[in-house]
């Protein structure tokens, strides 16, 4: 959608890729292509979730492999990203590091997880 279709919308800035807004806001960017969405993911994402919706089985998978986040999805709302949903109980509290332990640390407390979740459209009423 254009801003000559919609006066409330405007163009995205380089500040947007870098807001997380907590609101019904969308800062859309169109690339050429999944390895300058990976780029893009990577230079401006939190880590934390991505999602693709693609129809190419190829681009899905390479998404899956190279996006560096805890929750990769393809084809599946990015409102599926949380404890509740991965079977966790409550959520009580994200973490976008790799490795955060602090105090003691053995073998279970090195353990860093990437979740791969493959959908064909599923939202999350």
């Amino acid at each position: 959608m254009s801003s000559s279709l919609d006066g409330a919308v405007t163009p995205a800035t380089e500040q947007d890729w870098r807001t997380e807004y907590l609101d019904a806001i969308l800062a859309i960017r169109v690339v050429d292509g999944v390895e300058d969405a990976v780029a893009h993911i990577e230079r401006f994402g939190s880590h934390h979730t991505d999602a693709i919706v693609t129809e190419d089985h190829a681009v899905a998978e390479r998404f899956l492999r190279e996006v560096d986040s805890a929750i990769v999805l393809v084809n599946a709302s990015t409102q599926f990203a949380d404890g509740g949903e991965f079977g966790m109980g409550a959520e009580i509290g994200i973490s976008t590091q790799r490795l955060p332990p602090r105090g003691p640390v053995g073998a279970a407390e090195l353990t860093t997880y990437k979740y791969l979740v493959r959908g064909s459209g599923q939202v999350r009423p």
